[in-house]
This record gives C-alpha cells, sequence and structure tokens, in this order.
C-alpha cells in the first residue's frame, strides 16, 4: 500500500488546518485503520503504530490520532493500555461453506475475495448494505491494482442497495432521543461520502480508459438491513448478520453520545460458492439470494444515480 497518499502530500484541503483536526481528516484516519485490520493488515493481536507514527503517516495531529484511537476503542476493534500501546482485539472473519480451496479461500478477510473477482475479465457485484463504507475502500484498492496494470477487467458491473434516505431506521439512534438527529446525519455524511468516493473512483477509471466498460448504479430501498450481501460473479455469496451494539459514537469533533448503532465492518461474513449441484447447499443459498437482491432492487427500489 502507498502511504503517502496519506501523509501531508495530499488531504491539505485549507491548509494546516485541514490536516490538524477536522472531521474528514478524523474520518480518513479512522477508516483507513479499520481497512488495515479489516484486510489483516493489522492482524489481531498486533500492536498498533504508535501515535506519533501515524501523525506523521497521515499528516494529522497527535490530538486527531488520540480522538481516532479512543472511536477504534469504543467500537471494540483495540484495547489500550498506559505504556504498552494499543493492541487489535477484533477483525473481520468469514465463514466459508464451501470446501473448494483456492488463495482467497485460505483468507479469512473479505479483501481477498473481492480481489479475486476483480481478476476476472466480466466482474459483477451486486451489494446490499447500511453504507457503502467498506465497498468504497475495496474499490478503490482494486483501482489501484488496475491502474499499476496488475488487473484487466474488461468489464464492471456493480449495483448497490442503500435504505431510503427517507425512512426513518431504528439504529443508529441515540439513547436520549434528542441526540437522533445528530446520528442521522452522520449516517447520511458517512454514506453520501463514500457513494461519492465510489462513484468518483470508477469515472477515473473510465476517463482514464483503463476499463472499457463500468456500469454504476445506486438505488435506494424503503428497508432497515438487518444484514450485509455481497454477490459476487452470480457465483459466490457473502451474507453477515449486523448485531446492535450500545457504544459511544462520536458525532462533531469532541462531541460524543451514546448509541444504539451496528458495526459493518466487524460482521463476521459467511461465503456461500455455486456448485455444479443445483440442489447443494451453496447453489441454493447463492440462488435464493440473487432472486432477493433482484426483486427487492427491480421491485422496491429507487434510482439514485448511473455512471456509465
Amino acid at each position: 500500500m502507498d502511504r503517502k497518499r496519506y501523509g501531508r502530500s495530499v488531504g491539505h484541503e485549507g491548509g494546516q488546518q485541514a490536516t490538524d483536526g477536522g472531521g474528514r481528516e478524523f474520518d480518513r484516519v479512522a477508516d483507513e485503520l479499520r481497512h488495515r485490520m479489516t484486510g489483516g493488515e493489522y492482524p489481531l493481536g498486533s500492536l498498533m503504530p504508535p501515535q506519533r507514527d501515524l501523525a506523521a503517516e497521515f499528516g494529522v495531529s497527535r490530538d486527531t490520532v488520540q480522538r481516532v484511537l479512543r472511536e477504534l476503542r469504543n467500537e471494540g476493534w483495540i484495547e489500550s493500555r498506559q505504556g504498552s500501546g494499543s493492541r487489535v482485539v477484533k477483525t473481520q472473519r468469514i465463514q466459508s461453506s464451501t470446501a473448494r480451496a483456492t488463495r482467497s479461500r485460505q483468507a479469512v478477510t473479505l479483501g481477498p475475495l473481492i480481489s479475486e473477482a476483480f481478476e476476472q475479465p466480466e466482474v459483477t457485484l451486486d451489494v446490499y448494505t447500511l453504507t457503502s463504507e467498506t465497498l468504497d475502500a475495496h474499490i478503490r484498492l482494486q483501482a489501484e491494482r488496475i491502474r499499476a496494470k496488475v488487473i484487466v477487467p474488461q468489464r464492471i458491473a456493480l449495483r448497490m442497495l442503500l435504505p431510503s434516505d427517507t425512512e426513518s431506521l431504528p439504529y443508529p439512534r441515540g439513547i436520549d432521543p434528542k441526540d437522533d438527529p445528530l446520528l442521522r446525519n452522520r449516517l447520511r455524511d458517512i454514506t453520501g461520502r463514500h457513494t461519492d468516493s465510489l462513484r468518483g473512483v470508477l469515472a477515473e477509471l473510465t476517463a482514464e480508459k483503463l476499463v472499457p466498460q463500468i456500469d454504476l448504479q445506486v438505488r435506494h430501498a424503503p428497508l432497515t438491513p438487518a444484514f450485509k450481501l455481497y454477490l459476487i460473479n452470480g457465483d459466490e455469496a457473502l451474507h453477515g448478520m449486523y448485531a446492535v451494539i450500545r457504544r459511544p459514537v462520536v458525532v462533531d469533533k469532541r462531541k460524543t453520545v451514546e448509541a444504539l448503532d451496528v458495526l459493518g465492518l466487524g460482521a463476521t461474513l459467511t461465503h456461500h460458492v455455486r456448485d455444479g449441484d443445483p440442489n447443494s447447499p451453496g447453489s441454493t443459498f447463492v440462488e435464493s439470494m440473487q432472486n432477493w437482491f433482484d426483486s427487492v432492487w427491480g421491485l422496491l427500489s429507487e434510482e439514485s444515480g448511473t455512471v456509465r
């Protein structure tokens, strides 16, 4: 991974003020550290880099790093002890129902599965999720591989289903109801930021003529996601239930509220593969989830935007 893009050479919107503690910088650092833990770069039980090293790498203040680490502790990713640093205590796990062994199936993180899918000439992804945060991170990583000529997909077709903006979701919500608008705004900001990023990354690949055909469609459905779902190249399904937890949530720089929330990045996913037997558990699961996705997409969802 190219560390330079997280340092002071980028992210200087507004000069030093932008690098030293704004909400964007907090989110940028927190997002990247979460994905390093879920992607295996910081494995379970490992120590996080010292605060001064993280501040230097990302081009932010120690105060921003400290607030990010506090947020990660609140989410259950890390534990910190005085004088011992911060240790990773949670990663994302994938439990596979198939014995088919490839290098990706031997890994227990989402990243290698997405990477393997993008090694095919044609990539199709149908995703149902609460926010676009996880998908954005993985697509950005694949875009780097495409630019480096490591992979050369000829077509990328992505459909993403998100909850409707107008729906009153049961989570996230505040223990104190007066905090609900803050949490709803935070959820919309996260989704909007990562959806825009996703659109931008794919539009750049088109403009640079690196992928001949890209089809991105985003729709909203009047449903509360109880699970997240990835349908990959028509043959694989990753499915994980959201668990509701109570935790402190940073909503505006130093303001923290107690909330009921879900953590998609930490959800355990089950992996199912369509095989040669149409009646096998894996084939049945993939087909049923694809039928469910298609029905919601076609009958309940509303279009949010298209990039072609």
